[in-house]
């Protein structure tokens, strides 16, 4: 039986079209996306940076790297949840993101947090 990590941040995500924002003439798609961090683990954690792979329809990836999120680097105790909100735009109407977020323990162990593939996509409508 596998022991649970004592380090261990699940990421869920929620993702939505911001129509106001797009301009699919231009090929300009607006997304927004909430992700609620958790800290499952043993020991408190810290955000330090994050790593992004966005690649839209067309086979076109950009790498986003940068501090915290949101301007912050949240402490999470065990059990805490940190939810933040954010957006991409894309030249596509339909694109993926996954990455990672790099993290520290309390006890100065670093660890990442896998953000799982997710897609952004415009809402479709069936008649």
């Amino acid at each position: 039986m596998n022991e649970k990590s004592p380090y261990t941040i699940n990421v869920q995500v929620q993702t939505r079209f911001i129509p106001d924002q797009s301009v699919p003439g231009e090929n300009r798609y607006v997304f927004a996306y909430t992700i609620t961090l958790h800290n499952d683990g043993m020991i408190p954690a810290r955000l330090l940076t994050r790593h992004w792979v966005i690649t839209d329809a067309n086979g076109k990836i950009e790498e986003v790297n940068g501090e915290g999120v949101v301007g912050e680097q949240p402490w999470m105790r065990p059990g805490d949840d940190f939810e933040y909100t954010s957006g991409a735009v894309l030249e596509t109407a339909v694109g993926t993101m996954h990455g990672s977020y790099q993290m520290v323990a309390d006890d100065g162990t670093r660890f990442e947090a896998p953000i799982p593939a997710f897609t952004l996509s415009i809402p479709r409508t069936l008649h």
